[in-house]
This record gives structure tokens, C-alpha cells and sequence, in this order.
């Protein structure tokens, strides 16, 4: 994939990220993923000379796991989660069951969202491909990357609507990043 490289020594340079995904690898949820702004936030702070860590609010987690999608076998889930983490990364680690997305999502956003069948499927439905990505680190630190649109628009600084999903609030989602990135580039439908 175009740009993995390139990602992935972004990534490895901050410290914090590396953190994360070093404890969630010896935690071992099923099928997890740290995904949005902890990681495309990165590649749009170093290529406009910021800092990478600059706007980072938190680190989303999705695991998989269909086995029991009540809120209670996903708070046991965070629970088991953020006792593995010290402050501030603690509070800043987000665990959501990516399986039982479906029964609140609605509910949350106004639009319908079918089940998924695992972590990465969930990207395909993020609200641009710049900001569907999602990073694992393996045993032996190897990095697994996974983009289904590729990297191209996030490397670009193009910010466009998935084409697989028509999210209404596509302009405000973009106003809020182009804030905080001006030299993105918002292509609307």
C-alpha cells in the first residue's frame, strides 16, 4: 500500500501512540484496532510541521467480539482496559465492541448502521477515507495497517465524503478539521 512506510515511521515516533498500542498487544482484545484521530491526526500534524501529538484528545479502540454484545460484556471489556493503563492514557483510551455498534449507533446519530463483522469492516464506513485508517502492532512490533480507501487522500490532505456513506454533517466535520489543519484541502460530494 501506497504510503505505509510512511505511516508507520510517523506513527513510531510518538511515544504515546507506541504506548497505547503496546499495552493493548499485551491485552490482546479480539480483533483490535486504534483508529481515528489518534492515527490520521498524527500524519496531518507532521506533514504541517506541528507537533505530532498536537490535537490528540484520545486513542479510539474497536474490538470484535460477537460473542455477547450487551453493554455489560463491553464495560468489562473497558473496565479490563483501563486498569492497564496509567494517567493520563487512562482516561484518554477509548474501548468500544465494534459488534454491538449497530444497537446504538442509530439511536446516537439518526441514521441506520447494519452489523459489522469485524474492526476493519468498521472503517469502510468512517465519514472520509482520510480518516479510515487503523493501526494493530503484533508480536515482534511488527505494524498492521488497514485502509480500505488507501492513504492516498490522507497523505494529499484531501478531505472528501466516503463514497460508500452520505453523513449529513459531512460540512461540519469538515469546517472543524479544516480549523484545525487550514492546508487540508475539503472536496465535497
Amino acid at each position: 500500500m501506497k504510503h505505509a512506510d510512511d505511516l508507520e515511521a510517523i506513527l513510531r515516533r510518538s511515544e504515546p501512540l507506541m504506548q497505547v498500542l503496546r499495552t493493548l498487544r499485551e491485552i490482546d482484545l479480539p480483533d483490535w484496532l486504534v483508529f481515528s484521530g489518534a492515527v490520521y491526526q498524527r500524519v496531518l500534524n507532521h506533514l504541517g510541521g506541528r507537533d505530532l501529538d498536537y490535537g490528540i484528545k484520545d486513542y479510539d479502540v474497536g474490538y470484535f467480539d460477537a460473542s455477547d454484545i450487551s453493554y455489560e460484556a463491553e464495560d468489562v471489556v473497558i473496565q479490563r482496559a483501563a486498569a492497564a493503563f496509567q494517567p493520563p492514557l487512562r482516561e484518554m483510551v477509548e474501548v468500544r465492541n465494534q459488534a454491538r455498534v449497530h444497537v446504538w449507533f442509530e439511536g446516537k446519530f439518526g441514521e441506520p448502521y447494519s452489523p459489522l463483522t469485524s474492526s476493519a469492516e468498521a472503517l469502510e464506513r468512517f465519514v472520509s477515507p482520510m480518516f479510515a485508517v487503523g493501526v494493530r502492532l503484533e508480536a515482534g512490533d511488527r505494524m498492521t495497517i488497514l485502509a480500505p480507501f488507501g492513504l492516498e487522500d490522507l497523505f494529499a490532505r484531501v478531505l472528501r465524503p466516503n463514497p460508500l456513506r452520505r453523513e449529513r454533517s459531512f460540512a461540519r466535520i469538515a469546517a472543524s478539521a479544516k480549523a484545525r489543519w487550514p492546508e487540508i484541502q475539503v472536496m465535497e460530494a
